[in-house]
């Protein structure tokens, strides 16, 4: 009976000792579970990179992914359009690559576009500044994560370094100037673009 109680005893004691540890012992046996997993995916190979490749204007566009903004590069083709400016196709390309899907590479790292096919802008109407463009859809129509990516996409590519764009809808609507924050970038889905209106 003795042996059993002192038995039970010890047991207690290395139980409580172990209760009273904070946390995992440390081992010395080498443990290696590979990085550990990206909460935000959001990065091509080099094979991905390459699939969107070709002759063209390299840019920036911001695709969305883990709901935020991520700039890719891509190569643009200028269509040759003489009805209007540089400018303005310039711009009328950088939506046509926003608009288009993600190549498969690129949907697997998780980007995405909410800019819709057949999104158009054109070039100030009379009275408008010179540097203003003029969407086929008001802007106000445009889902959070489209406005986003159209005003960073078009910021980050203009010759000004304020990363703002001065844009509008169709016809007399007011225009505004529209500025790609940080916190834009990293919040598309939830903080707008600021806007101040432009007289």
């Amino acid at each position: 009976m003795n042996r059993r109680r002192m038995r039970a005893v010890a047991a207690a004691a290395v139980l409580a000792a172990v209760l009273a540890g904070c946390g995992i012992r440390p081992t010395e046996v080498p443990t290696d579970y590979g990085a550990a997993p990206s909460r935000v995916p959001c990065a091509l190979s080099g094979s991905g990179i390459a699939s969107r490749s070709g002759s063209g204007v390299p840019v920036e566009v911001f695709m969305v992914c883990a709901a935020q903004l991520v700039a890719v590069d891509r190569n643009l083709q200028i269509r040759n359009d003489k009805a209007s400016d540089d400018r303005v196709r310039i711009a009328q390309a950088l939506l046509d690559e926003l608009a288009t899907p993600p190549s498969d590479p690129e949907k697997q790292a998780g980007f995405a576009t909410d800019v819709r096919d057949g999104t158009t802008v054109s070039g100030p109407r009379k009275g408008d500044p010179d540097d203003a463009l003029r969407l086929g859809t008001p802007p106000e129509g445009l889902s959070s994560f489209a406005l986003a990516q159209i005003v960073c996409t078009l910021a980050e590519n203009a010759a000004s370094d304020d990363r703002a764009v001065v844009m509008g809808g169709p016809g007399s609507s007011g225009l505004r100037r529209y500025e790609c924050t940080t916190e834009v970038r990293s919040r598309p889905g939830s903080v707008a673009p600021p806007a101040s209106p432009v007289e």
